[in-house]
């Protein structure tokens, strides 16, 4: 098998599904390059109905090289309201045209305001926020700019039709954005927490210099490492080295400085100061990343992604999504035995039916066979347990699974050579992109 770039097998990532060497190339060479348009799964009432019982604005919102949150700071902003007002159910790439839903607390269509680079339409009211998944999938438009190898596309289109038992697909990787494009420590911060290591994960976080970074940042981060290996910290001295737009690191030395920064409390405390999405980020980028370490270990055994074997734990369709996106269920489970296994094959060929693996919490109960095999594994490597996801606030994590294959209906256009297809909720297009372009990941 062909070895992940360097920087995707610092997380987890170890290989490509199709051993060519790609077609090469360059995205997002302007926004129109990378478009995204959401699978929309909630239905508003009429603009007309009651704001006491629907007092959420629907709106859906076409945005040119704007990242989401920064959107919703300026919507809220250009409102006059709270930034908490506004919710959205995915968050997608700046340099981009995304089309995306987004719900307005307490305003009516006539409030919203005219931004530039953003066109948006009042669709209903509904009675809710959006919350973080409220969507089938994403439907992308991708254009690559001077392939040097575009004829390339087809050997890699053949590999991910084998590989999909039919229907072009890719393991189910959590992408490498899911970890910082530029810095991929969220999951080492994560894995410090799981394990109760509450300084260590403050110092991977806040300290913890990486060479993808301007000099600036590199040196304050190695002023926070230097601080911290004294015997008697000064964590003032840190936080006057850390760069205002690093918020979140000022955060958490900020609270430091407050509460002396020598017991593991105070570090629990410094991560506790940071929003608490954030919180949870952390220990979702570790789940994620012993998520990808199973499916590469899956890989090099040679298990197939697109069917069962014993031991396997799959989970069945998702009804409620659009005819045409196949999204799994994972509230749907089942447990694949020596005299199931046909069966339960038949249903995944059917594309009724998708083997997982855990991103494991304390609810998690692993798999049998070889599949447990690997699960048990690779959390013995990084020395986790599903007990230790038990943690305060919001660092508790009950866990899920996790489609490992995800297919899709890919088409390619030759001139300009471009890729569509759609994907279900919470799978990453550089999955599909690493296959055919194989560049540095922080080029997707």
């Amino acid at each position: 098998m062909r070895e992940a770039h360097p920087l995707e097998r610092q997380v987890g990532i170890e290989y490509y599904v199709s051993d060519g060497p790609g077609i090469g190339g360059r995205l997002r060479e302007a926004p129109a390059d990378f478009r995204v348009r959401e699978r929309e799964a909630v239905e508003p009432e009429p603009l007309a109905a009651d704001p006491g019982a629907y007092p959420h604005l629907l709106v859906r919102a076409t945005l040119t090289d704007w990242d989401t949150n920064d959107f919703a700071g300026a919507l809220s902003d250009a409102l006059g309201i709270s930034r908490e007002r506004v919710s959205w159910a995915g968050t997608k790439d700046k340099r981009a045209v995304t089309t995306q839903l987004f719900s307005v607390q307490g305003v009516d269509p006539a409030d919203l305001p005219a931004l530039d680079g953003a066109e948006v339409t009042a669709l209903g009211r509904v009675g809710r926020n959006l919350e973080f998944g409220d969507l089938a999938g994403n439907a992308f438009e991708i254009r690559v700019a001077g392939p040097p190898r575009p004829d390339a596309v087809d050997s890699v289109l053949d590999a991910l039709e084998t590989f999909g038992g039919g229907r072009p697909a890719v393991p189910n990787w959590f992408g490498h954005q899911r970890f910082g494009s530029r810095r991929p420590v969220t999951h080492e911060v994560g894995l410090h927490v799981v394990r109760g290591e509450w300084r260590e994960a403050v110092l991977a976080y806040v300290g913890n210099p990486a060479e993808t970074e301007p000099e600036r940042t590199r040196t304050a981060r190695a002023t926070v490492e230097d601080v911290a290996a004294g015997d008697d910290p000064d964590w003032p001295a840190a936080l006057d080295a850390m760069p205002g737009h690093l918020g979140y690191e000022r955060s958490m030395l900020h609270a430091l400085v407050e509460n002396g920064g020598r017991e593991a409390a105070d570090f629990r405390a410094a991560l506790e100061a940071v929003p608490w999405n954030l919180q949870r980020l952390f220990v979702n980028a570790a789940q994620s990343y012993a998520f990808n370490r199973m499916c590469s270990e899956r890989l090099r055994r040679g298990l197939p992604f697109d069917r069962p074997v014993v031991g396997d734990v799959v989970c069945f369709v998702d009804a409620d999504a659009p005819s045409d996106l196949v999204v799994p269920d994972t509230d749907r489970l089942q447990r694949v035995t020596e005299d199931r296994v046909d069966v339960v094959r038949r249903h995944c060929e059917r594309g009724r039916a998708f083997v997982t693996a855990p991103l494991v919490g304390t609810e998690t109960d692993l798999g049998g066979g070889d599949p447990g095999d690997i699960e048990r594994a690779v959390l013995d490597a990084l020395d986790l347990a599903p007990a230790d996801f038990d943690l305060p606030g919001n660092f508790d994590s009950t866990g899920t699974r996790r489609a490992i294959l995800v297919g899709t209906d890919l088409t390619v256009e030759r001139d300009p050579l471009s890729l569509s297809f759609s994907l279900p909720r919470g799978s990453y297009a550089t999955a599909v992109l690493r296959e055919f372009l194989k560049v540095d990941p922080q080029d997707l």
